[in-house]
């Protein structure tokens, strides 16, 4: 289907005229490229705001240097700024674990890792405030929500306060926007104060100012400065930030810096399944802004024939930041709805039938809730599966199977790939309810037969059982258990298909001793590994918090984690156990850590590299050698993966 220039929200003077628009009430910037898709914030928040009625623009990756053109190209709006600075953290973006600077940013046409700053909610709003003093700044999107309350920053190193302290920006509406930044518009129409009261919005205000004073529900963490002074003290406060970004009912937030204090009111409730569905029925092209014609976007690419079903996600792993912000609570799509964007899908030009990803955050939590939901609204796990899955949980696959055999059936789509994560340990689970037990039987198969592409790429993370613990993912024994279970269903359908495991190297708790046997185990389930990264911390997750304080945020018990660039290349080093060039660094290490009996575990009866060096077949190599889809960092890709789940 050919798209007008009209059919995208405006980006530029000219496309305002085409609309016949002398005045924007809104005016949204982004620091990633402008992709008309549900994917992408700031497309969801413009066509949000657009289906309500007020006149949006989108300004991508407005130019910071100069004289500041792009931020003043479609003047003043009549409500407010959005500054949406991208569907991933920009450091993340920008950066690896080792700090080094990425070879491509995939939101930006080609690839180019010019065209963003870093930290682009700071930049931004400051140009902007200098520029409109007058005008209210509204932060959204990850990088802001993620740097609500006081949080490690890797990059520089050091604790950082909210995020409004260091862009002078008005508010911050976290989590997934939708609701907040409609509440917000609506009311910036009646008012031209801030408003206070408004769910899932963070602001800063004199104590005294607060709307009815600090009450016996609030919750005061410490403030900033002791924070700064008492790394326990960090970690005392993310337990409850954690808790309450994961609560049915939460309290609100408090934290004092520099005589101010920050406030952050709890969030809306979940959306609903109309709610959600309105979000994605919106008049998405699905495609590129025409101004990138021929013209690669990369994260475009890699979800362009993919449809998200569901938003939320229960894992609750350590070191992730879904649920901080979209929440534990699972909202799902309406088979209506899902169908509805297929057939979208598979209109567009240059479809070949195949669906690259149906699934969210997780691949197979559709559908799934508690079945008490008063137990629910007064939970404050952050995990339902985690130490073990929850006896309230629902953890029947029914509905996604009918899901799956629904799309499957649609003429156009000759098969629906799973590419998003799946969760072995709820396959795995045998419940009270049988019927639910022989649903995830049914699934397990029809999953391993009908929607993997040839590699079935799931995320144990590590092996040993302390470190898992502490990651919030379940035993080793259990991927055992689903790979004996995969390789069976392929010998009785006569397919030739690999699992793909996922492992962190550096965790919290992690330690060389642990990662040598993850060697010596994954070398006995004959994996070349291929998807491995180092632990990046990134803001608001618990793993980075135990990372920076030393301390279990949930136990206060004392964390070893690996800092130094040394220390976490001596970790990393035995994912690649198989390479020849490895061999006499890691036959040294074990004998430092005194794992003598490991050596010969992993080179069998081979002499040491100290006398000459291994021989390397033409045939080890290939299976040594990442495939040519692969050869990416995982850590790169991963991340991007999370961009709009």
């Amino acid at each position: 289907m050919e798209y007008r220039l009209t059919d995208f929200l405006p980006t530029t003077k000219k496309e305002l005229e085409l609309r016949g628009w002398d005045e924007l009430d809104v005016i949204l910037f982004s620091a990633d490229a402008y992709v008309d898709h549900p994917s992408f914030g700031a497309a969801v928040i413009g066509r949000t705001l657009e289906a309500a009625g007020y006149r949006v623009a989108i300004v991508p990756q407005p130019d910071w240097h100069g004289d500041y053109r792009d931020f003043k190209k479609l003047g003043r709006p009549r409500l407010f700024f959005g500054v949406a600075p991208g569907c991933m953290d920009s450091m993340v973006n920008k950066y690896t674990a080792a700090r080094r600077l990425r070879s491509e940013d995939a939101y930006s046409p080609d690839g180019r890792h010019d065209m963003r700053p870093e930290y682009p909610t700071i930049v931004y709003t400051k140009i902007l405030k200098q520029l409109y003093p007058d005008v209210p700044v509204i932060l959204g999107g990850i990088e802001a929500s993620l740097r609500r309350v006081t949080h490690y920053d890797y990059w520089q190193d050091c604790l950082r306060p909210c995020i409004l302290c260091d862009s002078g920006a008005d508010m911050i509406t976290y989590g997934m926007g939708e609701k907040p930044t409609l509440e917000l518009a609506r009311r910036f129409s009646e008012q031209k104060n801030i408003p206070h009261d408004i769910p899932q919005t963070v602001y800063l205000a004199r104590e005294e100012d607060i709307p009815g004073g600090i009450g016996k529900n609030d919750i005061v963490l410490h403030s900033h400065e002791e924070c700064l002074r008492n790394k326990r003290a960090q970690a005392e406060n993310f337990r409850h930030i954690e808790e309450q970004s994961n609560m049915m009912h939460a309290q609100r937030l408090l934290q004092e810096v520099g005589g101010r204090m920050v406030v952050v009111n709890p969030p809306f409730p979940p959306m609903t399944t109309a709610e959600l569905d309105a979000s994605f029925d919106l008049p998405y092209t699905r495609q590129p802004h025409p101004k990138y014609k021929g013209k690669r976007i990369p994260a475009y690419e890699m979800i362009k024939f993919s449809v998200n079903i569901h938003r939320g996600c229960f894992g609750g792993c350590a070191f992730c930041t879904i649920s901080a912000h979209q929440g534990k609570f699972i909202t799902c799509r309406s088979k209506e709805s899902i169908l509805r964007e297929v057939k979208q899908v598979i209109q567009m030009p240059d479809f070949k039938g195949n669906l690259s990803d149906l699934g969210g955050p997780s691949a197979n939590m559709y559908g799934m809730a508690g079945r008490n939901k008063n137990a629910c609204e007064k939970c404050r796990r952050p995990s339902c599966i985690h130490p073990q899955i929850c006896l309230n949980l629902n953890t029947d696959h029914s509905k996604l199977l009918d899901i799956y055999r629904s799309v499957d059936a649609l003429p156009g789509i000759k098969h629906s790939y799973i590419g998003s994560g799946v969760r072995y340990d709820l396959l795995l689970y045998k419940s009270k309810d049988e019927a639910a037990n022989r649903a995830a039987v049914e699934y397990t198969r029809e999953l391993i037969t009908r929607h993997v592409s040839g590699r079935l790429k799931v995320a144990p993370e590590h092996t040993s059982e302390r470190v898992l613990h502490l990651m919030r993912k379940p035993s080793f024994q259990q991927f055992y258990e689903f790979k004996r279970l995969f390789d069976r269903i392929n010998r009785e359908e006569g397919l030739r298909q690999q699992i793909i495991p996922y492992f962190i190297s550096s965790h919290p708790g992690c330690q060389e001793e642990d990662m040598a046997e993850l060697a010596v185990i994954t070398k006995g389930l004959d994996f070349h590994l291929e998807q491995v990264q180092d632990f990046t911390p990134t803001p608001m997750t618990v793993a980075t918090e135990t990372w920076y304080t030393g301390y279990d945020p949930y136990t206060l018990e004392p964390v070893f984690s690996a800092k130094s660039p040394k220390d976490k290349l001596a970790q990393r080093q035995y994912f690649f156990w198989y390479k020849p060039e490895e061999r006499r660094n890691i036959e040294q290490s074990l004998r430092r850590i005194g794992r003598t009996d490991l050596i010969k575990r992993l080179y069998d009866n081979t002499k040491s590299l100290t006398s000459y060096p291994l021989p390397f077949t033409s045939h080890e190599y290939n299976r040594a050698k990442p495939h040519a889809k692969d050869k990416e960092p995982r850590e790169e890709k991963r991340g991007r993966n999370r961009r709009h789940k």
